[in-house]
């Protein structure tokens, strides 16, 4: 729930900023940056800080490797906010986020599948879990495609 939080809450923020005269936030566009850039780096400082467990457990079983594979995702997560901060790379790291987004559901999946306990409580519902994903790769297409 705090990624999406982060996404609305840093969206709506940084539309009124650009409401209040700061000219490169006007427009629900460059806000909307804002508030996926904010996401991302809230979901990427978690693969290296206290929910990196809860992460790496999350991988399915299947796939080699998961402390790399929630560190590379953790990396690509943190220079995609990054690069959402600038117009000229923006839609394409909107692109590429979106596409990493798809990529890593299945490991939601698998975590709901496996009954997982993360932090004590079980994972989001896989239902829950789908509307979720679709607003993250919907903002992130709205950016990738918008003005």
């Amino acid at each position: 729930m705090a990624p999406l939080i982060a996404l609305l809450a840093g969206a709506a923020l940084a539309r009124t900023a650009g409401l209040l005269g700061v000219d490169a936030l006007d427009g629900w566009h460059p806000a909307l940056r804002v508030g996926l850039a904010l996401m991302f780096a809230l979901t990427g400082v978690a693969h290296f800080a206290s929910r990196r467990g809860d992460l790496i457990a999350m991988v399915p079983p299947s796939l080699p490797r998961p402390g790399l594979l929630v560190t590379v995702t953790g990396v690509l997560e943190l220079a995609g906010a990054l690069a959402l901060l600038f117009p000229a790379t923006a839609r394409w790291a909107a692109a590429g986020l979106a596409l990493l987004t798809l990529a890593m559901f299945p490991a939601n999946v698998s975590a709901e599948r496996r009954r997982l306990t993360l932090a004590g409580r079980p994972v989001t519902p896989l239902g829950a879990r789908t509307v979720l994903q679709v607003v993250f790769v919907a903002a992130a297409l709205a950016v990738t495609l918008g003005g």
